[in-house]
C-alpha cells in the first residue's frame, strides 16, 4: 500500500491523536481537524486521498457533508465513525456513499484494515435509493452491543443489493424484524413485503400458497388464486421457517431461483418473477441436509448472504435499551409510565432469556400492566423471573417432570392470550404437539423401521402409518 494523505475530522482530540499515530506509523500523511468546515475546505482544494469523519461535529453533521463531497469528488473514499450506534446511522452512511461505517469505540486494528481496503479498492460503492434511511427514525432493531453493530454493518451493505439472505437464530431473536429492515430501507422499499411461514401451512397447500393455482386445479379450487410470489412482485418475499418446507416444494422453489420463473398449480404458462428472497429459520439447515430433509443445492441458493442473530444472552448489555424501548411502547399504548431501578435491571441482565427478546418484551409488558409501582424494583422482577424460570426436573420421576414441563408451557400459552382466549381446538393441537416429537424420536431410535417403532409405541402398524401421514413426519431409514 503506497503512502496517502488521510484527512481526519473528529471533535475528540484523543481520537485525532490515536489515528494520527497509528496511520503515520504506516507511512501516511495525516491531517486532522475538529470541525466539518475545515474538512470541506481541504476537500474543495483537492487535498486528501481518504477521509475519516465523525458524524456529530460542532458545525455540521458528518453524514450531511458526504453528498457534497461526493458531488465534487465522487471517487474519494469516506469512512464514517459514530457513537450513535444504530441501524439508522449505518444505513444513512451507506446511502450517502460512505465506503464503510465503524461504531465507536472502534478497534484500531479493524480501522487500519478498513483504511487499507479503502485505499486499495477500485470497486465503485453502490448507493441506496435517495430516500432510503430517511423514512422514519423509529428504529426497527434495538441494541448497541458489538454483536448488533456487526449486524447493522452487514445490513447497511445489503440495502442497495438484491442478494438472497438467510437469517438464522433462535426463536424470539427478531428474524422477521431484520427481514423487514432489509425491505424497508432497501431498493425495494416501495414494493410489497410479503411473509409466509412454512411451519404454519399444511404440507399439501404450500405450493398453492407460494405459486397460486388455477380454477379447477384441485378439488375445491373454484376460482383462480394468486400466490405469494405474485403478491410480492417488485418487492420482498420473506420465507419464514424455511427449514420446515417439504422437499417437493423445495424442488419448485429451487427452480424459481434458478430460472426466475414459475407456473401456478394447474397452470402451464411460465410467469416471470421479480422478487427478493429473504429466508429465516431457527433450525440447523446443514443438519437437515445430512438427514435428507433439505436440499443442499437449495441451501447454497438461499444462503448467498447468511446472517446469524445472536440470542439475547450473548448481548445482555442491550437489555436496558430494550427495556426502555418496550416501556415507552407501553406508555404510548395508554399504560402508566414506568421505570425499572438499577438493581432490578442488573437482575434482568443476569437472566438467561431462553425466549430471547420476545420473552423480555412479554415480561416488560406484564410488569407495566400488572404492577402499580411507578418504579419497579428488584423484588417484583425477582418474583416474575422466578415464575418463568424452568425448575430442575426430578431424575427419579421423569413422567412427573414431563407433566410439569407441559403444565408450565400451557400456563405461558394462556398468559400470552391475556386479552382473550386461545382459538378453539386446543385439545387436539396440544396432543399433536406431543405426538409429533414422540413418534419422530421413536422412528429415529428404530432407524426408520416402522414395524419396530409401532411395537415400541404400542400402536397398530396401520395406526402409526396414518399418524405419520397426518402429522407430516419425514421418515428416513437407516439414520439414527
Amino acid at each position: 500500500m503506497s503512502a496517502a494523505t488521510i484527512l481526519v475530522a473528529d471533535d475528540d482530540r484523543a481520537i485525532r491523536t490515536v489515528l494520527t499515530q497509528a496511520l503515520a506509523r504506516l507511512g501516511h500523511e495525516v491531517r486532522t481537524t475538529g470541525n466539518a468546515s475545515t474538512l470541506w475546505r481541504w476537500v474543495a482544494d483537492g487535498q486528501g486521498d481518504l477521509i475519516i469523519t465523525d458524524v456529530v461535529m460542532p458545525d455540521e453533521n458528518g453524514l450531511d457533508l458526504i453528498p457534497r463531497i461526493k458531488k465534487i469528488r465522487p471517487d474519494l473514499r469516506i469512512i464514517v465513525m459514530s457513537a450513535q450506534n444504530t441501524l439508522i446511522t449505518a444505513v444513512k452512511a451507506a446511502e450517502r456513499g460512505a465506503f464503510e461505517y465503524l461504531p465507536k469505540p472502534f478497534d484500531l486494528k479493524e480501522l487500519v484494515s478498513v483504511v487499507e481496503r479503502a485505499l486499495n479498492s477500485n470497486t465503485p460503492r453502490r448507493r441506496l435509493p435517495a430516500d432510503a434511511g430517511e423514512a422514519d427514525e423509529q428504529l426497527p432493531l434495538i441494541g448497541r452491543s458489538p454483536a448488533m453493530q456487526e449486524i447493522y454493518r452487514v445490513l447497511a451493505r445489503l440495502m442497495g443489493t438484491d442478494s438472497t439472505v438467510t437469517i438464522t437464530g433462535e426463536s424470539g431473536t427478531g428474524k422477521e424484524l431484520v427481514a423487514r429492515a432489509l425491505h424497508d430501507y432497501g431498493k425495494r422499499r416501495n414494493g410489497p413485503f410479503v411473509a409466509i411461514n412454512m411451519a404454519a401451512i399444511p404440507r399439501e397447500l404450500i405450493e398453492s400458497e407460494l405459486f397460486g393455482h388455477e380454477k379447477g386445479a384441485f378439488t375445491g379450487a373454484t376460482n383462480r388464486s394468486t400466490g405469494r410470489f405474485e403478491q410480492a412482485q417488485g418487492g420482498t418475499l420473506f420465507l419464514d421457517e424455511i427449514g420446515d418446507m417439504p422437499l417437493e416444494a423445495q424442488t419448485r422453489l429451487l427452480r424459481v431461483l434458478q430460472e426466475g420463473e414459475y407456473t401456478t398449480v394447474g397452470g402451464r404458462t411460465p410467469i416471470k418473477t421479480d422478487v427478493r428472497i429473504v429466508a429465516a429459520t431457527h433450525r440447523d439447515l446443514r443438519t437437515l441436509i445430512r438427514q435428507g430433509l433439505f436440499r443442499e443445492d437449495l441451501f447454497y441458493r438461499l444462503c448467498v448472504v447468511p446472517i446469524r442473530l445472536p440470542p439475547l444472552r450473548e448481548r445482555t448489555e442491550d437489555v436496558p435499551l430494550l427495556v426502555r424501548h418496550f416501556l415507552n411502547q407501553c406508555s404510548a399504548q395508554g399504560l402508566p409510565v414506568k421505570s425499572i431501578d438499577q438493581p432490578a435491571m442488573d437482575r434482568l441482565k443476569r437472566y438467561r432469556w431462553p425466549g430471547n427478546v420476545r420473552e423480555l418484551e412479554n415480561l416488560v409488558r406484564r410488569l407495566a400492566a400488572l404492577y402499580s409501582q411507578e418504579v419497579i424494583g428488584l423484588d417484583v422482577v425477582e418474583a416474575d423471573v422466578a415464575d418463568t424460570t424452568p425448575a430442575a426436573q426430578p431424575v427419579e420421576e421423569p413422567h412427573r417432570g414431563l407433566s410439569a414441563a407441559v403444565e408450565r408451557h400451557l400456563k405461558d400459552y394462556f398468559a400470552a392470550h391475556k386479552d382473550g382466549m386461545p382459538s378453539n381446538g386446543l385439545y387436539d393441537r396440544v396432543l399433536r404437539e406431543v405426538e409429533r416429537p414422540l413418534i419422530s424420536l421413536s422412528l429415529s431410535a428404530t432407524r426408520g423401521n416402522q414395524i419396530k417403532a409401532a411395537q415400541l409405541l404400542g400402536l397398530n402398524r396401520n395406526t402409526l402409518r396414518k399418524k405419520i401421514r397426518d402429522l407430516d413426519i419425514q421418515v428416513v431409514r437407516g439414520l439414527k
